[in-house]
Order: structure tokens, then sequence, then C-alpha cells
């Protein structure tokens, strides 16, 4: 198994349960669980492989990603109670999750020798996406936009230390791990310090 492989497993699986605790506060049923749970855990990395022309896409090559995303799903339908607060759950493992993606989505494009402009883009898009579409099915304002926190920010972050590792030769492996570590400390950061990105505030107009 290679680290791309791993790190892709590794955000199906931990993307897969966020989906499936914001299915338990939506209290949807077990089909509701297991749609939401796939839906955020393939999303990104689908819409990568779309933009790659990556033929097949990751899990339809290989439907053991389906499988590993329904499990979560099912394993938190029985589960979710036990979480005293689902939400704060919920945006610590994004976290983690978010950190496996961006990470999976730069060393794809990494693999195939794509420009830097598009390993930091395919990062953010795979780390993005599946979040993104989660919380607007669910009717949540999505986490990577909310005000006054680095999600986005961290996500482009974390693959632009990808890209510009290798352009220093460095080895893949060490790259995408520096990744995984920039994009989690900046959303860590976020979330325990309050990190953020200045906010626009409109002002009156003049008369």
């Amino acid at each position: 198994m290679t680290l791309v492989t791993l790190l892709d497993y590794t955000s199906v699986l931990v993307f897969a349960v966020t989906g499936a605790l914001v299915a338990s506060r939506a209290q949807l049923d077990l089909v509701g669980f297991a749609f939401i749970a796939c839906l955020t855990a393939l999303g990104g990395g689908t819409i990568r492989d779309l933009l790659l022309d990556r033929n097949p896409i990751f899990w339809i090559a290989n439907p053991t990603y389906l499988g590993v995303a329904a499990s979560a799903a099912l394993v938190i339908f029985f589960t979710a109670h036990i979480f005293e607060s689902r939400l704060r759950t919920l945006i610590w493992l994004d976290s983690f999750a978010l950190a496996f993606a961006v990470a999976a989505g730069a060393g794809v494009a990494l693999g195939l020798g794509h420009s830097p402009t598009i390993v930091v883009l395919m990062g953010m898009i795979t780390g993005c996406m599946g979040g993104l579409m989660r919380d607007v099915v669910v009717g949540e304002v999505p986490l990577v936009l909310k005000q006054g926190e680095l999600y986005i920010t961290a996500a482009f972050a974390g693959a632009a230390t990808a890209s510009i590792a290798k352009m220093y030769l460095i080895e893949t492996p060490l790259a995408l791990l520096a990744c995984a570590c920039v994009t989690w400390v900046l959303r860590a950061g976020s979330l325990t310090f309050g990190w953020h990105l200045p906010v626009y505030k409109s002002t009156p107009p003049k008369s």
C-alpha cells in the first residue's frame, strides 16, 4: 500500500465518521447516515479524479473505499449517542480528516507530474469539497466558510507546503507528511486559539 493510498483510506474513514455525526444531528435514518457519510468521504476525491481525468475514479477502481465509508456510518448510527458533544467531536475529527485529505490530493497530483498550481488546487479540492457538500445537503453553514476560522486557508498552506517541498527535491513521503502537519496545525490553532484572517466589515455609504 502506497502512502497516498493510505492517506486516502484514512481521510475516507474519518470524513465518513464526520458525515455520520452530522446525520445524527439531523436525526436521519440508516440510509441517510450512509448517504451523508459516503458523500462526505468520497466527494472531494471524486471531484479531484474527475478534474485530473483519472480513470477510473478511485472508489470505482477499488470499492473498498465505499465499504469503509458505509461501515463507518453503520457504527456511528448505533454509537452517536455516546458522544457528549457531537458538534465538538465533529469539528475536531474534521480537522484530522482535512489534513489527511489535503495530503492525499496533493500526493495524487504530484504522482501524475502536475505543476505546483495544480498540486495546490487538488489538495484543496480533496480536503474541502466533501465537507462542503455534507454541510450544504443537511442545511448547515459549511465549516469551510465559517467566519473567523482557518479552513480553506489551512488546506492551501498545507498543499503549498507539499508543492514547495517537492520543488526542493524533498522525498514525496516527507513532503506529504509536512503537508498534513501544516494543514492540521493551522486548523487546530484556529479552533484552539482563534487564529483567523482579517474579516471584511462593511461601512455605511457616505451621503
